[in-house]
């Protein structure tokens, strides 16, 4: 039996979470060295210089952009990039990661709403009922181990990092959804954009400080395989996922860092953790079946164009 285009683009999708859980793990043991603006400005200048030869490859594609198609890529790489990861990296200096990870999960229904509204992509019945259970498991998870943030700043960061997560989550369904563009021209042009604003932020108020080998050596993984490699695999998923369906797969991170954490930290992990982790996987489960059968195995969506 042949893989469907559905099943692919999830196992793609699922594959690049796990890459970016991993990138949590990275960041805690180098945050302390390098300040959150330039980390993040040098890890995504890495990335693009990575991608710079797949662009010139794709240069005729380029020509042909529009000066719509410019502006789209340029937005999406304003608060895909520049926005949503340079606020993560901002809040994870005044927040716990715990406390950011609940309030990321929480983009999921600011996704579905604007994805409703904009994208005109329908929330089935049983994705409610699977998002529901997922953020019930979340909850779960959370609540016992989880206190309000002391700092408001942080607060402020993480909700602003939350809506320009959900605003990123959507225009890269609705970018990517238009077969024309090339995954590579997408994910270059917008990730070049967003890095120079993130580097430049970051000399201007943080400055270059001296880096270790170890720090060098996480900075190019992550900008190599955490971040071109796996942008590109996210975006060539976008073309078949829906906005929802992305964001719940996005939301398994939590499991994933979770457990990462777990091994690779040594943060601690309760039975009440446990279940509430069991609970998220159901609604992730709940969120991708269809008339009673598992949507990747009999759906092939072409989706519309706007």
């Amino acid at each position: 039996m042949s893989v469907s285009q559905r099943t692919k683009a999830i196992i793609q999708a699922l594959f690049v979470t796990l890459l970016w859980s991993s990138s949590w793990v990275f960041i805690k043991l180098s945050i302390e060295e390098i300040p959150p603006l330039i980390f993040a400005g040098l890890r995504y200048s890495i990335a693009f210089l990575v991608l710079l030869p797949g662009l010139v490859i794709k240069r005729e594609s380029i020509q042909k952009l529009t000066r719509k198609e410019w502006g789209q890529l340029l937005l999406l790489g304003l608060f895909y990039y520049a926005f949503t990861q340079g606020g993560q990296f901002l809040s994870l200096k005044y927040l716990d990661a715990i406390t950011l990870s609940l309030m990321l999960n929480f983009t999921t229904p600011v996704v579905a709403f604007i994805g409703l509204l904009f994208l005109r992509e329908p929330v089935r019945k049983l994705q409610w009922v699977g998002l529901a259970v997922f953020l019930l498991g979340v909850l779960i998870y959370f609540f016992p181990q989880t206190n309000l943030p002391k700092s408001m700043l942080g607060l402020s960061l993480g909700i602003f990092t939350v809506f320009s997560n959900s605003v990123a989550s959507v225009m890269g369904r609705w970018v990517n959804r238009h077969r024309g563009l090339d995954p590579i021209v997408v994910t270059g042009i917008s990730m070049g954009f967003g890095a120079i604003l993130l580097l430049g932020s970051g000399l201007s108020f943080q400055g270059l400080p001296p880096l270790s080998n170890r720090t060098w050596l996480t900075l190019f993984w992550l900008a190599v395989v955490n971040t071109a490699l796996a942008f590109w695999l996210w975006n060539k998923s976008l073309q078949v996922l829906t906005a929802m369906e992305s964001s719940i797969i996005n939301n398994t991170m939590l499991i994933q860092i979770s457990l990462l954490a777990w091994i690779f930290l040594g943060e601690r992990l309760t039975w009440v953790g446990v279940i509430g982790l069991a609970i998220a996987s159901i609604g992730t489960v709940l969120v991708n079946l269809q008339s009673g059968k598992f949507k990747i195995d009999v759906m092939e969506e072409q989706p519309s164009e706007i």
